[in-house]
């Protein structure tokens, strides 16, 4: 007798229980990144975990040189597990789930950062929708498509990762480029809300503009040149002149937002200058934030600001440009099968057909896509909860996102 899809979802629902009870310790876990010193406690968790129910993950330790060039030499001193578990054989579908957060931070009323709560079906604390939520997601379907192995003709794998959020070169990006994983197929749980599919994101070029002068005594300004002065004219210059060319830029793909189909410059994020109350400032530093349309390059985007504070030069400012760090925009087509099969499965499952959107922020999304790997991300959560107070998760979008997982992968090897 062939696997009935019905089966796995209504197992899924059998492990409700289980999932609320791993997802609430998840949360109790402050994995703060950059430093990790809690990480091997959460590596200790879901290996405990799992081995309760049959499953013994594979744990992959991230050289510690690595860790080094990537965050510094104090995070370094920690490990960082890549924890990877799966059932079935044959090509993979691939969840991916970051298990770092950001810092607790203040403002909560609900509850502490780390002590997670349930209240009315929504779990509170920190990393219940970025993004411990979707790792439970995972979890459920991975549990659940265990019962039914025999009749697999696919692996399921998750991976749980550190350092999403300062990077992710120290976790995803290391697990890509070891090529320890090799997925047909990869779905990134993060909080996407079950209302979109995230079919790629925008790129981002982060630099730092800096403005010279010539320092005098305060008493004598006229002996020097005020940078600060020359700077906020370069700023507005920057601002008047270069923000309104690439604001006019549209991308062709849909947004969750609609203001974010623009190309967008932000500056002034970390400004910088002069070193005592009573001397002229001899430099001025003021930064930006680009982000990268799908349509747009990296290389072009930074040679259009190079080109521009070129043209500022030569208005008689001495001033430059530095590329403090870059990443690409990404997108899978909408039109992939694997695109496709999660909208049905999702539209199955929920009743509503998520968008297929690109989006706003970055994601670890890039680093599969850049290898060429099909690569999507959609999970359970919302957005604007995330690095908040009183950050919460529905757990029913937990379950519900977990069956779209089981459902979206059964269609796609030709089970459902």
């Amino acid at each position: 007798m062939g696997l009935k899809p019905i089966k796995v979802l209504e197992e899924i629902d059998k492990l409700r229980d289980w999932g609320l009870e791993t997802l609430t310790k998840m949360i109790s876990v402050p994995t703060v990144s950059p430093l990790g010193d809690r990480y091997e406690e959460f590596k200790n968790l879901i290996v405990e975990e799992l081995s309760h129910v049959g499953i013994t993950p594979k744990v992959i330790t991230v050289p510690s040189e690595v860790v080094k060039e990537c965050l510094g030499p104090e995070p370094a001193k920690y490990p960082r597990y890549i924890i990877i578990a799966k059932v079935g054989s044959g090509s993979t579908f691939h969840l991916n789930g970051h298990y770092d957060v950001v810092p607790g931070g203040s403002g909560w009323t609900v509850t502490e950062p780390f002590k997670p709560r349930v209240i009315d079906g929504k779990v509170y604390g920190r990393g219940s929708t970025d993004m411990k939520g979707g790792i439970a997601s995972a979890l459920l379907t991975l549990l659940a498509l265990m019962k039914f192995e025999s009749h697999l003709n696919f692996t399921y794998e998750v991976a749980m990762v550190p350092d999403e959020e300062v990077g992710g070169k120290s976790g995803t990006g290391y697990l890509v480029k070891s090529g320890i994983s090799k997925p047909k197929y990869v779905v990134i749980a993060e909080g996407s809300s079950t209302r979109s599919v995230w079919i790629g994101h925008k790129g981002i070029v982060w630099g730092r503009v800096i403005v010279r002068g010539r320092p005098a005594h305060a008493s004598t300004p006229w002996l020097g040149v005020n940078a600060f002065e020359k700077g906020v004219e370069v700023a507005q210059l920057f601002i008047k002149e270069l923000k309104p060319r690439i604001e006019s830029k549209v991308s062709k793909y849909e947004y969750d937002i609609k203001e974010g189909k623009k190309a967008t410059i932000m500056f002034g994020g970390v400004v910088k200058g002069g070193a005592k109350i009573n001397q002229v400032p001899s430099e001025f530093t003021f930064t930006f934030d680009r982000r990268v349309l799908p349509e747009e390059s990296v290389e072009e985007v930074w040679r259009e600001i190079k080109g521009f504070t070129n043209e500022l030069r030569r208005r008689g400012y001495d001033i430059d440009v530095e590329l403090i760090s870059s990443s690409n925009p990404v997108v899978t087509e909408p039109t992939t099968d694997l695109v496709i099969k999660l909208k049905e499965a999702a539209k199955e499952v929920i009743g509503i057909e998520p968008r297929a959107t690109v989006c706003i922020g970055g994601l670890d999304m890039r680093y599969y896509i850049e290898a060429g790997y099909k690569a999507v991300t959609y999970g359970p959560g919302m957005l604007k909860t995330a690095h908040a107070p009183d950050e919460f998760i529905v757990y029913e979008d937990v379950i519900k996102v977990a069956k779209v997982y089981a459902l979206t992968a059964l269609k796609l090897f030709n089970l459902a």
